[in-house]
Order: C-alpha cells, then structure tokens, then sequence
C-alpha cells in the first residue's frame, strides 16, 4: 500500500490529531483571509478525511487548520 494514500480507519487518530470537543488555543495560521488573532480558543467540531481540525472559535468563526500550515496547541482534551 502506498503510505501516501493511506486513510486512517474510523475512529483513529491520526499523527496526535485532537479529538472531537478537544479544546486548543490558536498559535499561526496561513490563511491570508481570516480575522482570527493569534490566541484564540476553541472547540473541535470535527477532522475530515484529509485531516483537516475543524475549529469552532469562540468569537463564533468557523476554520480548518490545515496540520503542516496552520499551528495550534491543545488546551485540553476532550
């Protein structure tokens, strides 16, 4: 199997990737778009198939962290 298409089974986590309800802290994101300031807490709604963290912010924006672009730091577990 080539690694570089491997999809994780459902519900495993893949490379230390946070959980559903994890809370986490933004550090950088690459987007040149979002208004989010570094620091900003939030919630994981959930990650899709490419591993994208998608993020419920508590100023009420939405956002994926792209892992390898965007940082982020766990607060705490779900």
């Amino acid at each position: 199997m080539n690694k570089l298409h491997h999809t994780p089974r459902k519900g495993t986590r893949m490379n230390n990737a946070p959980t559903v309800g994890t809370r986490v802290r933004l550090v950088s994101c690459s987007d040149p778009y979002t208004t989010l300031p570094r620091g900003t807490y939030g919630t994981v709604r959930f990650i899709d198939d490419v591993g994208t963290v998608h993020v419920a912010w508590d100023n009420g924006a939405t956002l994926g962290m792209v892992r390898g672009y965007d940082r982020f730091e766990v607060v705490r577990d779900a």
